[in-house]
């Protein structure tokens, strides 16, 4: 007997209903659905050998920018510059700001929020009822061009890609939105400024469980994971070697940060 067509659409409708209510106000607005799938990292560490899952989660299109990192200062004012905690920022945090709560000249309100500290972009997260994505949650969304889900076997995207690390970070930053949006509809992920993620840091405590001695540490930093001989890997490394080294009140002219959303 044949099921009933209501009941086929109700079926459908409940195994696309986890995207459908992550992305129907996010697609249209500040983040993009981004569907679950396998991804296989190119790092060496025993989870990706066979891939890891990905499950359904949603990414902000764009990096925050000053304006809105200034937006969430004023409303939290324990994270002006001059009030937050040593522990969760060091002496730069915010630095280029004309002020505690004003942009100035060095930080235009639509360039790239940098000089953020872990602590202050994972508490603009949580101010949304949002997240830092995790390490493999952003590799999986980068992993896209325009048109295809991962391009990292093209010669011709990665050559693309190592332009811009080969770029002089003195150069002053362009305003976010410029590139066109990768196949999921999120832009900047490469060629603007590196990103902040979850379990970037040895002194976060959310997801890494990185310890002096601890085997498992290649699996975030890369040791012995990566060749230098190997272009494919090569950006890849270089964001291990960036996020690994840091701590997470530390800050950098060229670090920001984009929030995500878990799938209900």
């Amino acid at each position: 007997m044949r099921t009933p067509l209501a009941t086929r659409l109700l079926v459908l409708g409940l195994v696309v209903l986890p995207l459908a209510g992550l992305a129907a106000g996010a697609v249209a607005g500040r983040y993009a659905g981004i569907p679950g799938g396998r991804f296989k990292s190119v790092l060496g560490y025993e989870d990706a050998k066979n891939g890891v899952d990905i499950r359904t989660f949603a990414l902000m299109r764009k990096p925050v920018t000053n304006g809105e990192f200034l937006a969430f200062v004023k409303r939290h004012p324990e994270w002006r510059r001059d009030k937050v905690t040593p522990v969760f920022a060091e002496g730069r945090y915010l630095s280029h700001w004309a002020s505690a709560d004003t942009l100035g000249p060095n930080a235009l309100p639509d360039r790239p929020v940098v000089w953020v500290s872990w602590f202050a972009a994972e508490a603009y997260c949580k101010s949304l009822g949002a997240r830092l994505p995790t390490w493999n949650e952003w590799e999986y969304a980068a992993a896209a061009d325009e048109t295809r889900r991962d391009a990292r076997s093209d010669p011709a995207w990665r050559e693309r890609i190592l332009r811009w690390y080969a770029r002089s970070s003195k150069e002053a930053l362009p305003r976010v939105g410029l590139q066109a949006p990768n196949v999921y509809g999120v832009q900047d992920l490469h060629g603007l400024v590196w990103e902040w993620t979850g379990d970037a840091s040895s002194l976060l405590v959310d997801g890494d469980n990185r310890t002096q001695g601890d085997a498992d540490k290649g699996k975030f930093c890369g040791a012995g994971a990566l060749s230098m001989d190997d272009r494919e890997n090569y950006a890849v490394l270089m964001r291990v070697a960036m996020l690994s080294s840091l701590e997470g009140r530390d800050t950098t002219a060229n670090l920001g940060f984009r929030c995500a959303r878990s799938a209900p």
